[in-house]
């Protein structure tokens, strides 16, 4: 079975606190966006689970992949037969965009709905969760208000669709430990849910991501991208996560073509969707 796991964006991110396990408390809100993975999941011919990258390649230890964790997960729970996974990678890495997590909660459903395990998505969620912060976004796949971790989650009235997207991530990573080494952890003047209220239009003026301040600061290049796409009449523009991509919203279908040569470009001529289900 195939399935097209995509990709998501954070329209503002607050860093509240500071958390005694370590983490931290946020507020965002997750969309989604048409930038896909490809994953295929069969039945193993030689009684051994194993997973096949192609695309960009993952540089990391197969035990590491979120897809084979998600795996492990729910074979704690149900007796599965041995499986091989088939991950292309079209989402790129340390970019803000959910990809890993993506595969993960595709992963769980697809394993759901391939050996009929009948497990609610309210459960999927949970499991979703064990395997990261923003894993169970993935499970709804549409606007969500994020709160804890990222793993609470609200409906919320977000639609996008009359707007045209671009994204470009630079050949920069950022480390998610190594952004948060940079925040100072404080509660926003307004709640993100009045800003989403506003007319996006007006979402330059109070929409943030608290990582852009630290991360612009190490990676210049990320803010002059972010500063491009406004002066190429962006409604708004953000990075997204804790980096390194900048997307934006414009009224129009819009030319980045040039940032090909250095950057990871995506668009979407056909406008915002409104939700991925």
């Amino acid at each position: 079975m195939v399935v097209f796991p995509n990709a998501k964006i954070n329209l503002g991110l607050n860093v509240l606190e500071k958390r005694n396990d370590g983490f931290h408390n946020i507020e965002t809100v997750f969309y989604p966006v048409k930038l896909y993975d490809i994953l295929e999941i069969v039945k193993s011919q030689n009684n051994v689970s194993n997973l096949f990258n192609s695309g960009l390649i993952i540089n990391d230890s197969t035990n590491n992949n979120l897809c084979i964790k998600a795996l492990n997960l729910l074979k704690k729970d149900f007796h599965l037969p041995e499986v091989d996974i088939f991950l292309h990678k079209n989402i790129p890495f340390g970019a803000g965009l959910g990809g890993g997590s993506a595969d993960a909660a595709n992963t769980l459903m697809l394993l759901n709905k391939m050996f009929d395990l009948c497990i609610s998505d309210n459960r999927l969620m949970q499991y979703a969760a064990a395997l990261g912060s923003d894993c169970a976004f993935f499970i709804k796949n549409k606007p969500q208000m994020a709160s804890g971790r990222g793993e609470i989650l609200n409906d919320i009235d977000a639609d996008l669709s009359g707007y045209y997207f671009a994204l470009i991530k630079p050949q920069v990573f950022v480390g998610t430990a190594n952004a948060y080494a940079g925040i100072k952890p404080q509660k926003p003047k307004i709640r993100l849910s009045e800003i989403m209220a506003m007319p996006v239009g007006e979402w330059k003026y109070f929409l943030v991501n608290d990582f852009e301040y630290s991360v612009f600061a190490r990676f210049p290049q990320i803010k002059t991208i972010k500063e491009s796409l406004y002066s190429r009449g962006a409604i708004y523009a953000s990075m997204s996560g804790s980096g390194s991509s900048v997307y934006a919203f414009f009224d129009k279908a819009v030319d980045v073509s040039d940032f090909e040569k250095d950057c990871f470009v995506f668009t979407d001529c056909q406008q915002m969707p409104s939700s991925l289900q």
